[in-house]
């Protein structure tokens, strides 16, 4: 039996040697003008669309494929006698094969780049995928071309796994749409409706615990609107060490964000469970990566190391004199580099990734429920800062700019304690700011000691000023707000304590 294929293609990307492949397997190849021509430059001859229905395209092209003997000839269920009956009467060809790309409407978006043909192409030959083969990536183009040359046929497996791939793209196609209308009318950051259109990127070892499965996803198609921020976690490379699991990833993520808001100078992070167990800027990339792992060297066994600078030599070398990290992310590795930590530290997962892309909102789901807000303003913003004590602060204003954007970064209640660039203290995830602050204070024994505590929400009580101060800074940099604002001021006045409120808060949760 003569199989039949229609071609209609945007993306040229692996055409000829897909249609030669078909026409060498004895398939007739109906193509529509575009795909058509393109073919014929390589003196490929294949039957043109028009000539097949008898209609010319019409109407600027909008109307090209839109033609029951096309619809007819794919959705048609050939062991059904009154659909056999019907192609007789209207003069209907089967056809076999639909592939289909669709018009570049996510990196070109606008009416005209809004495809109607293609996505009716794609859905009727998925929703007939019993009969009909539908292929919508030029990706898939060899594992299809093999299978027909080495079978004659896609089996029934392929088959559904092909229309699965082209409802998700005409979904995701459409949600794009929907985003860019939204766009249009103002209603970008917190639309009528949200569409969220995933891929399986890949299998991860586990997830949370060894005994929960997991994977990671990405977006459909090419990533656009105010969530463009997620893309970048597609261009990173790993370079050794074993795969990545669930943590690695949510840590990595957690560390890259963090190093890149603690501003222009090298700058090290160190995460472990989500949460700062270290940060530090310096002179130089090393410097900076000693400093923050002495923040707390025992809690950065097992964790993530972010660096905002390439890896060179001297830094790998302390890396690999200092406790194992499970994830080493930087924005790239110098001569020898990712040999060396290889051969101290095999295990460890080596990242190379861009700089992240800062989104406009974030996303999370609860049961039945997904919520959605804005992101925060630029935490090195100081326009709504003011000095609410006697005491001025002097030079202590760029070490509380930067605890104030590592405590951005912990899990509320969290309070950092700082000095010269360092994170001495971090205390997070409690449900008093007092107790914040004293295990903040606890952790920096005495090395914050002339230096800074900032705090993601505001004091309530005097108590955390004490707590603070008992700690040794002279300086506390704090949204302000609470009723008790006066008590907490004077209190940091009666210490002799600068105090800075931001006029912002930083919960994370």
């Amino acid at each position: 039996m003569n199989r039949r294929a229609l071609l209609s293609v945007s993306d040229k990307t692996g055409l000829v040697e897909f249609a030669t492949g078909l026409v060498d397997a004895g398939w007739q190849v109906l193509a529509s003008g575009g795909t058509a021509a393109a073919l014929a430059t390589v003196g490929l001859e294949v039957a043109d669309l028009a000539d097949h229905t008898g209609s010319p395209a019409m109407l600027g092209h909008r109307v090209v494929t839109l033609h029951p003997k096309i619809h007819g000839g794919i959705l048609a269920d050939r062991s059904d006698p009154a659909h056999r009956a019907d192609m007789d009467r209207y003069g209907i060809e089967p056809i076999d094969l639909v592939v289909v790309n669709l018009y570049p409407f996510e990196t070109r978006p606008g009416v005209e780049t809004i495809d109607i043909g293609g996505p009716a192409l794609i859905r009727a030959a998925a929703k007939n995928h019993r009969h009909v083969g539908v292929v919508c990536d030029p990706s898939d183009y060899p594992a299809v071309l093999d299978e027909i040359r080495s079978g004659g046929w896609l089996s029934g497996a392929t088959r559904r796994t092909l229309a699965r791939k082209a409802f998700a793209r005409t979904a995701a196609y459409d949600g794009a749409i929907v985003s860019w209308l939204d766009e249009r009318d103002g209603e970008a950051l917190l639309p009528p409706s949200l569409h969220l259109s995933l891929e399986r990127a890949g299998a991860l070892r586990y997830g949370e615990n060894p005994d929960q499965p997991a994977a990671s996803y990405r977006r459909i198609g090419t990533p656009g609107g105010p969530d463009d921020a997620e893309d970048w976690w597609n261009a990173v490379v790993q370079h050794g060490g074993v795969s990545l699991s669930y943590l690695n990833l949510l840590d990595a993520g957690a560390a890259w964000a963090l190093v890149h808001d603690l501003g222009d100078q090298p700058a090290a992070a160190i995460i472990k469970h989500a949460g700062p167990c270290g940060a530090a800027i310096g002179e130089h990339p090393v410097r900076a990566y000693r400093s923050a792992l002495a923040c707390d060297e025992r809690a950065a066994f097992g964790g993530v190391v972010a660096l905002n600078r390439p890896v060179d030599i001297d830094t790998a070398g302390a890396m690999a004199g200092a406790p194992q990290a499970d994830v080493i992310i930087a924005p790239g590795y110098g001569g020898g580099v990712v040999e060396r930590l290889r051969a101290k530290r095999a295990g460890t997962r080596i990242l190379e990734a861009p700089t992240p892309r800062r989104p406009t909102r974030t996303v999370r789901r609860i049961e039945g429920v997904w919520l959605v807000q804005g992101v925060p303003p630029e935490l090195w913003d100081r326009s709504g800062w003011r000095v609410v004590s006697r005491r001025d602060p002097g030079h202590l204003v760029e070490d509380a700019a930067f605890a104030w954007r590592v405590a951005a970064h912990v899990a509320s209640n969290a309070a950092v304690l700082a000095r010269s660039g360092t994170a001495w203290g971090i205390g997070g995830g409690q449900q008093d700011r007092v107790g914040a602050v004293e295990i903040a204070v606890g952790k920096a024994s005495g090395r914050a000691a002339g230096g800074v505590c900032a705090s993601d929400g505001f004091f309530p009580f005097p108590d955390g000023i004490e707590a603070a101060a008992a700690g040794g800074v002279e300086l506390i940099i704090q949204p302000g707000g609470s009723v008790n604002d006066r008590a907490v001021v004077e209190a940091a006045d009666r210490l002799g304590l600068s105090m800075i409120f931001t006029g912002q808060r930083r919960f994370r949760h």
